[in-house]
C-alpha cells in the first residue's frame, strides 16, 4: 500500500495538462486583449488620419458639409461599417483662441467672467446676440473649424468575456484647422448695450 501512494506522488505524467489549464486563461486574456487594443489603436490612427485628410480638403472652400460627411464616411468605411460613424460635428470660430469658448467679452461688468446684459462682447458671427456656443458648420474663408468624429465598432474578439468590456468600443477623433483665405472675411463687431 505504501508503495502505490509513493508512486502516485512521484508520478509526473499529466502535470503538463494541469499547468496548461492554469496558464491558458491568462494567456488567452493577454492575447485577446493585446489584439483588441492593437485594433483600437490602428482604427483610431486611421480615423484621425482620415479626419485630417478630409479637413485639409475642406479648408480650400470648395466642398459642402454633405460632401465632407461623405468623404469622412468613405475613408472610415474602409475598416468598419459606415453606419458605425455615429456623429460628425463641425464648429467654426473666428480665431484659434475662441475654439470651444463662447464669444469674447471685451468690457466686463459684475459678475466678472460671466456675460450679462451690460457687458460688451465681440460678435464673431455678427448675429446681434451673445452666443455661448459658436457656429456649427464649416465656416467661411479664414475661419477656424473644429471637426469631431465619433465612431463605434463591435469587439473584434470575444475579449469582453475575459476583460469585462462592453459589446461596443467608441473612438472620438478631432482636429482643428484654419480655412484658406479664399474670400473676404468680415471682422467681428463689438456690441455694447
Amino acid at each position: 500500500m505504501m508503495r502505490s501512494q509513493h508512486s502516485v506522488i512521484i508520478d509526473r505524467r499529466g502535470v503538463t495538462v494541469l499547468e496548461f489549464a492554469l496558464i491558458l486563461p491568462v494567456m488567452l486574456t493577454l492575447i485577446f486583449g493585446g489584439l483588441e487594443l492593437g485594433y483600437r489603436a490602428y482604427l483610431g490612427a486611421v480615423i484621425q488620419g482620415a479626419l485630417l485628410e478630409v479637413a485639409r480638403v475642406a479648408s480650400v472652400g470648395n466642398k459642402t458639409e454633405d460632401q465632407i460627411d461623405t468623404l469622412i464616411k468613405g475613408r472610415i468605411g474602409v475598416l468598419t461599417a459606415i453606419g458605425n460613424v455615429k456623429s460628425i460635428q463641425k464648429e467654426s470660430f473666428f480665431n484659434f483662441s475662441n475654439v470651444g469658448k463662447p464669444e469674447k467679452i471685451t468690457s466686463d461688468t459684475d459678475p466678472i467672467g460671466v456675460y450679462n446684459a451690460t457687458d460688451c462682447y465681440e460678435d464673431a458671427n455678427n448675429n446681434n446676440r451673445y452666443d455661448t456656443t459658436l457656429n456649427s458648420g464649416i465656416g467661411t474663408a479664414d475661419d477656424i473649424v473644429r471637426y469631431k468624429v465619433t465612431v463605434t465598432y463591435p469587439d473584434l474578439l470575444p475579449a469582453k468575456g475575459f476583460l469585462g468590456w462592453g459589446n461596443e468600443q467608441t473612438i472620438v477623433a478631432s482636429t482643428v484647422l484654419r480655412n484658406e483665405p479664399f474670400a473676404g472675411r468680415s471682422q467681428p463687431t463689438i456690441r455694447c448695450p
